[in-house]
């Protein structure tokens, strides 16, 4: 079992501690979490720091623990400019970078970003096609529908070659499946609960069995909210709220969602990490839903701990 733990991204007007920061970065590391992560929220009315530049920040902050975004909404991005800064983050990073990247369902307001709803997974698939163009081709030739570019240049490329491992993140079979045709690797998402995950996984085997593709060479992760807590309520009342933040701007109540978390005592969340494992996870990424420093802390002695 490896963990990772999230990068701290709630950050309201004003509030950025460039100190306790680095002192989370640099404690994350020193404590053996094997990466760090972040997500994405373009829109929403949680404040919300921007993924990639988080991650630039982070990449300054530490020197071996490899640092991820799961997932990049990459069908409302231009696949050249992703591809840019992506790679730009592998060389700052000196090759600890992963990308992860997912469809986005539908009530994503693809409006917002001048894409058409209907041709969305077309745009997403093209897009990774163009991505690892730009970071294999000496010249770039690309004659898809969406883009064309011939005789175009991109450099440096990626610090890892032939480009930074991908991550697929979703929970329609067919993504799962979409996984296997174009990616490195599956990370479950953090609103899953752990049984839909279970379901997920078993999709992906089957999957990668028929697509010939060797299981033990592609990892699988899932990222888990969670909150560590003596006083068992008040651990759950502290995950709602903290999945309200999260998810309220998109009518997703904190109730609605308290299953998928994981919460309690040491012992209950132990057991949550446990079932988490038992459904395919080989990687877990830590999310704190509050307090992050001191959850952070708790989380490694008491819970990681106990795996080691």
């Amino acid at each position: 079992m490896r963990f990772a733990i999230s990068i701290p991204q709630y950050m309201p007007d004003a509030t950025f501690d460039a100190s306790a920061m680095r002192r989370y970065l640099s404690r994350a590391e020193a404590l053996g979490f094997e990466s760090a992560w972040t997500q994405e929220q373009v829109l929403g009315s949680m404040p919300h720091l921007g993924p990639l530049e988080t991650l630039s920040y982070a990449a300054a902050c530490t020197e071996r623990m490899r640092l991820g975004t799961a997932m990049l909404i990459s069908s409302v991005h231009s696949p050249v400019h992703l591809a840019k800064s992506l790679s730009t983050l592998d060389q700052l990073s000196h090759g600890r970078l992963d990308v992860g990247i997912a469809l986005g369902v539908k009530g994503t307001m693809f409006s917002a970003f001048a894409v058409d709803p209907s041709s969305r997974v077309s745009r997403f698939a093209e897009g990774i096609r163009l991505m690892k163009a730009c970071w294999t081709e000496s010249e770039i030739k690309f004659y898809g529908r969406f883009w064309q570019l011939d005789g175009a240049a991109m450099e440096p490329k990626p610090f890892q070659k032939p480009g930074p491992p991908i991550w697929f993140g979703g929970s329609h079979p067919a993504a799962v499946r979409r996984a296997v045709r174009y990616a490195d690797a599956f990370m479950g998402a953090g609103s899953q609960t752990t049984d839909q995950f279970a379901g997920q996984v078993r999709i992906l085997r089957e999957a990668l069995r028929d697509g010939g593709r060797e299981a033990a060479a592609f990892p699988i992760a899932k990222r888990v909210y969670i909150v560590i807590d003596d006083n068992v309520e008040r651990a759950r009342e502290r995950a709602v709220a903290g999945l309200e933040r999260l998810y309220g701007y998109w009518g997703l109540t904190g109730e609605m969602l308290a299953p998928v978390a994981v919460f309690g005592s040491p012992a209950d969340c132990v057991h949550g990490v446990r079932e988490v494992d038992a459904a395919g996870a080989e990687l877990i990424l830590l999310n704190p839903l509050d307090d992050d420093a001191e959850q952070m802390e708790r989380l490694a002695a008491e819970v990681v701990g106990m795996f080691l």
